[in-house]
């Protein structure tokens, strides 16, 4: 696949998937990991969240920055690096207020807020054409996009 047929792919991934979404963010430090439900925004390709800076999943970020994040039929793998308070990025807050306004208000502003943004390194996701599975893959470190249908009948 050439250069300019992976970044249109990649573009278009972004786009379809919006502003932001509700996933699923699992964490992991020693042998626990951890999951829950988050409210994230995409920002040119990056997922930012925030998070209070006293929980388990702050705690854990600080020990082992690689995340895994999934909904629907999605699949992201990255790792999270703390960007600061979350108003110290407009882009974020004018992110995260379109998308999710009552938890703007009720969170954004604490003190104990930290922002993380998520630096995908792999995204899969299930597509179908004509009711048939294909599992669409972008490694993002060496921009490789593959769409190989899957093939589940019984043997």
């Amino acid at each position: 696949m050439k250069q300019n047929d992976y970044d249109e792919a990649y573009s278009s991934f972004w786009n379809s998937f919006g502003s932001g979404r509700h996933m699923v963010l699992s964490t992991a430090f020693g042998d626990r990991v951890s999951s829950r439900m988050m409210s994230v925004v995409n920002i040119d390709g990056f997922l930012y969240f925030q998070t209070f800076s006293t929980s388990r999943k702050h705690e854990q970020l600080k020990e082992n920055a690689h995340v895994a994040l999934c909904c629907d039929n999605i699949q992201i793998e990255g790792s999270a690096e703390e960007t600061g308070h979350s108003l110290e990025s407009p882009a974020f807050c004018m992110a995260f207020r379109e998308k999710y306004p009552s938890s703007y208000d009720y969170y954004t502003s604490l003190e104990c807020e930290v922002l993380y943004r998520v630096r995908v390194s792999r995204i899969e996701r299930w597509v179908y054409k004509d009711g048939r599975p294909f599992l669409e893959v972008f490694n993002t470190d060496r921009k490789i996009h593959t769409v190989e249908e899957q093939d589940y009948r019984h043997r």
